[in-house]
């Protein structure tokens, strides 16, 4: 065990070299022996091929279970060979058990979600401080249960204030509370208390990622540092395609100007200084009611589905087929987008294996521009114009 010496400097023991009054040696750092036993260290480490972990892990795999595809397997094998690793890399305890429960938590997460595969969801985010008889809280439950009524389900952070209230506008069977631990927030709130759609988590950015993962919308409505902290990374992800193209929506109570004070301030300090471009406004839409953010978010999936890569190809999945007049805008208006070719109408490709009955758009997308991306989904949106209708 290391220990100190006089002058408070940390030194080692070695129990396999014996001093003539066979005391313990006192092995410092720098000193030969402890040189050779750290080369010997090293060289344990490197005679660890990776082929050797790829066998181990694999083989554990094969024994621990039979479930899987063969690709989801490889990645199980991966991620065994990956932690194994980790006792190579000098990872402090600490880092270990970070690394342990992030996992862990997505682990858990994924599992209660999975349950609810094709139901589209709203994230709503704004501060745990907002009273019951603050318009904002009025305004945050008429929207979760107009939400509710089109069959959707509330996200929230399962504190009080407005995400009691994203929970009490469509009651806790439609809603999901993510808690974060907190020295000042012990307990959810009492509309989610109990119900197995609620998860701790111990790490903010676990709990951020679930967020944005299940999410088909986000819904803001005021708060503090952590709903701006919120808002900005969802922002981020979806301009820089690192998540779902999704609406933004901010919401307040009747007469509220939070978000007029703070577009303001994203006009002056970031649009007027070339910080983010004109179209990322198109990321945003603030609302002007709570029936109002919900029209826009049903609005946006009204033709348009969801999207995916196949190899640099986009693809983005419509609810119906589109005219030909209307295919023909799309090309003129969005070409920048287009790296190569056109945007053109298509059946499922074949290496697609989801939502096979619907349309598809298709083109060559050199990935990046997500902002005007939304552009052109708004644009297939306002279209209407269906094949039919030639």
């Amino acid at each position: 065990m290391p220990s100190a010496s006089k002058d408070g400097s940390r030194i080692r023991t070695c129990s396999s070299y014996r001093s003539p009054s066979h005391r313990r040696m006192q092995i410092r750092p720098g000193c030969p022996h402890y040189n050779r036993r750290l080369e010997y260290r090293r060289m344990s480490r490197r005679s660890r091929k990776p082929d050797a972990y790829r066998v181990e892990a694999e083989g554990l795999l094969d024994r621990l279970t039979d479930g899987g595809s063969e690709l989801d397997r490889r990645l199980a094998a991966d991620m065994i060979r990956t932690a194994v690793r980790l006792l190579d890399d000098g990872c402090d305890t600490g880092q270990m058990k970070m690394m342990t429960n992030a996992l862990r938590e997505m682990r858990s997460s994924w599992r209660v979600f999975a349950d609810y595969k094709g139901i589209r969801k709203v994230s709503i985010y704004g501060s745990a401080r907002t009273p019951e008889d603050h318009v904002d809280y009025t305004a945050a439950r008429l929207f979760s249960r107009l939400m509710a009524e089109e069959s959707w389900m509330a996200i929230t952070g399962a504190g009080d204030g407005i995400m009691k209230a994203g929970h009490e506008g469509p009651t806790r069977d439609a809603s999901f509370g993510l808690r974060i631990r907190l020295p000042f927030e012990t307990a959810a709130n009492e509309v989610i208390e109990g119900d197995p759609k609620l998860i701790s988590f111990r790490y903010f950015f676990t709990r951020k990622v679930m967020f944005m993962a299940h999410a088909d919308a986000v819904a803001v409505f005021p708060g503090g540092f952590g709903t701006q902290d919120e808002l900005f990374e969802a922002l981020t992800l979806i301009q820089t395609g690192k998540s779902n193209l999704i609406p933004v929506v901010l919401m307040e109570g009747e007469g509220g100007v939070y978000w007029e004070h703070w577009m303001n301030y994203v006009e002056k300090n970031l649009g007027d200084n070339g910080w983010i471009s004109p179209e990322d406004y198109s990321l945003i839409h603030r609302a002007s009611s709570p029936e109002d953010g919900c029209r826009h978010i049903l609005d946006f999936y009204r033709v348009f589905h969801s999207k995916r890569y196949v190899g640099d190809h986009l693809v983005i999945r419509l609810r119906h087929r589109l005219s030909g007049e209307a295919l023909d805008a799309l090309n003129d208006e969005f070409a920048d987008l287009v790296h190569t070719g056109s945007i053109e109408q298509s059946d499922a490709l074949p290496e697609e294996s989801d939502h096979l009955e619907l349309p598809r758009l298709v083109f060559h997308h050199h990935r990046r521009g997500w902002s005007r991306v939304r552009q052109l989904i708004d644009r297939i949106n306002e279209s209407g114009g269906m094949a039919g209708d030639e």
